[in-house]
C-alpha cells in the first residue's frame, strides 16, 4: 500500500466539469460506482480540460479487474496481453478502462509481470490501489484523477504544479522508467510539442544516451507510435526534437545517415521539414493525410541517394529507382513495420517522379486520370519547393491541370438486391 497523500482540489478550485466530459465516460464511471468499485477519469481527459483544451479521449481507471469490467458492460471487449484493458463501445465512441496498476515486486505478484534483460516490461498485469497506479503512470501531468462522485481532482505527484509551470516531468527515476518502456522517450517529445511544455531537465537528460533502446521495441508498435508523432499537428517540432535527442537515428537510421553525411544533406533536411509542415497544415485543417505519403517523404533521402548512385554505376533510370526503393524499404522494415498497402503506394509515388517527366503527346492526359497522380504531383511540388532542380516540372503540371482539369470520377450506382428471392440450391 502506498503512503501517498493526494492534494485534493474541490470543484471550485478547478475547471473540470461534467459538461466537458463525454456522457459515455460518465455512464461508465456511474455504473462502476453503483457496483461498489472506484472509478476515476484520468490522463489526457483531465489534463486537457485543465489546460482549456477539448480532450480527444476519455480514459477511466478503476479497482475493478478487467474481467469484472467486461462482465458489467455487454458492449465491451478485453484487449491486450502486455497490459490488459477493456474497451467499451458506444457507437463510434470508445471508452478505455484500465485497472489500477500495482507494484511489480510485491510478493505473490511476480508471476503477473515479466521484464526483458534490458529492463523493459514485457507483461504487466499486477493490480493495486489508486495511489500505486499514480506512481506507475508516465508523467505527472497525466497522473491527475477526477471523481464524478465528489467532483474533486486528486493529485498525488504535484501534477497541478507542473501544469502551471508548463513542464513535463517523468514520474520516478527517468532511466528506470525509460528502460521499462523506451517509447516513453517518444511520448515525452510528443507531449512537449502538443502541450508546448518544456521537458524538465532530469527527464530529458538521459534520452540521448538511452535512445538506442528503441531498437528493442517491436517494429509493429513503432509504426503506430510514428503516426501518433507525425500526425499530431506538430510534426515539424517533433522532427527537430527527434534529431536533437538522437532518437531519429534509432527510428530511421538510413535517412539519418543521409542527413548527416550526404553532399545534399541540407536539401534533404529542407525537403523533410517542408513535407512535415504541409502535413501539419493539413492536420490542423482536418484534411486527410495518408501514412504512405508521410513515409515516402521520410525515406526519400535514402531512396534518392541510392537511386543516383545506381545510375552513376550504369543502371538505367527506372530499374535503378526500383532497386533503390526496394532496398530502402526492406532496410526500414527492420526498424518500423510499414503495412504492405502503404509500401506499395510509396513505391508508386516515387516511380511517378519519372513518369511525370514524360510530358509529350497524350501521356499527360492519361497520367492525370490515374489514382496516384495527385499524391505524386504533390511529392514533385515538395521536391521543387525544397530546392531540387526538376526542370520546372511542378509549374508545368500545375498549369496543365488548370487548362485540362481531370474528369471527376463518379461513384458507381449502388446496387440493390433483387426483391425476388433467389432459388435455394440443396445439396443432394
Amino acid at each position: 500500500m502506498s503512503d501517498l497523500n493526494p492534494n485534493i482540489f474541490p470543484r471550485d478550485q478547478h475547471p473540470v466539469s461534467r459538461n466537458l466530459i463525454s456522457p459515455s465516460a460518465l455512464k461508465v464511471m456511474h455504473r462502476l460506482h453503483s457496483k461498489g468499485f472506484e472509478a476515476f477519469l484520468v490522463g489526457g481527459g483531465v489534463r486537457d480540460i485543465l489546460l482549456g483544451q477539448q480532450p480527444k479521449d476519455f480514459d477511466i481507471s478503476t479497482n475493478a479487474h478487467p474481467e469484472q469490467v467486461h462482465a458489467l458492460f455487454k458492449n465491451s471487449r478485453l484487449i491486450g496481453r502486455r497490459f490488459k484493458l477493456v474497451h467499451i463501445l458506444f457507437g463510434r465512441e470508445m471508452i478505455e478502462v484500465a485497472t489500477f496498476r500495482g507494484k511489480a515486486d510485491e510478493q505473490g505478484k511476480k508471476s503477473d509481470t515479466n521484464q526483458s534483460e534490458h529492463g523493459m516490461l514485457l507483461r504487466d498485469n499486477v493490480y493495486g490501489t489508486v495511489e500505486e497506479d499514480a506512481v506507475r503512470r508516465d508523467f505527472t501531468v497525466n497522473a491527475l484523477y477526477y471523481s464524478a462522485q465528489d467532483f474533486c481532482v486528486y493529485d498525488y505527484l504535484d501534477g497541478m504544479k507542473d501544469i502551471k509551470a508548463q513542464q513535463l516531468r517523468i514520474i520516478g527515476d527517468p532511466e528506470t522508467r525509460y528502460r521499462e518502456d523506451p517509447v516513453r522517450m517518444l511520448r515525452a517529445l510528443r507531449f512537449s510539442a502538443k502541450l508546448n511544455f518544456d521537458i524538465e531537465p532530469s527527464t530529458s537528460e538521459p534520452i540521448i544516451e538511452m535512445a538506442p533502446l528503441l531498437g528493442n521495441i517491436p517494429p509493429a508498435r513503432l509504426f503506430d507510435e510514428m503516426l501518433k508523432l507525425f500526425l499530431s499537428g506538430h510534426a515539424v517540432q517533433i522532427f527537430k526534437d527527434l534529431l536533437q535527442y538522437k532518437l531519429f537515428d534509432a527510428l530511421f537510421p538510413q535517412t539519418n545517415y543521409t542527413l548527416n553525411s550526404d553532399k545534399d544533406a541540407e536539401y534533404y533536411k529542407r525537403f523533410i521539414l517542408d513535407g512535415l509542415n504541409n502535413t501539419d497544415i493539413r492536420i490542423r485543417a482536418e484534411k486527410p493525410v495518408t501514412p504512405a505519403f508521410l513515409y515516402a517523404t521520410l525515406i526519400w533521402p535514402e531512396v534518392n541517394r541510392k537511386w543516383q548512385k545506381l545510375q552513376s554505376e550504369g543502371v538505367p533510370e527506372f530499374p535503378a529507382l526500383q532497386q533503390a526503393s526496394q532496398s530502402a524499404i526492406q532496410n526500414q522494415l527492420a526498424h518500423i513495420s510499414i503495412p504492405k498497402r502503404f509500401t506499395l503506394m510509396m513505391k508508386e509515388i516515387w516511380e511517378y517522379q519519372i513518369r511525370l517527366t514524360k510530358i509529350q503527346g497524350r501521356r499527360p492526359f492519361l497520367l492525370i486520370e490515374q489514382p496516384r497522380f495527385r499524391a505524386a504531383y504533390d511529392f514533385l511540388l515538395l521536391r521543387e519547393q525544397a530546392g531540387e532542380d526538376v526542370n520546372s516540372l511542378g509549374l508545368w503540371w500545375t498549369e496543365f491541370q488548370v487548362k485540362n482539369p481531370a474528369p471527376v470520377h463518379k461513384k458507381a450506382p449502388r446496387r440493390f438486391k433483387n426483391s425476388k428471392p433467389r432459388p435455394k440450391h440443396h445439396n443432394k
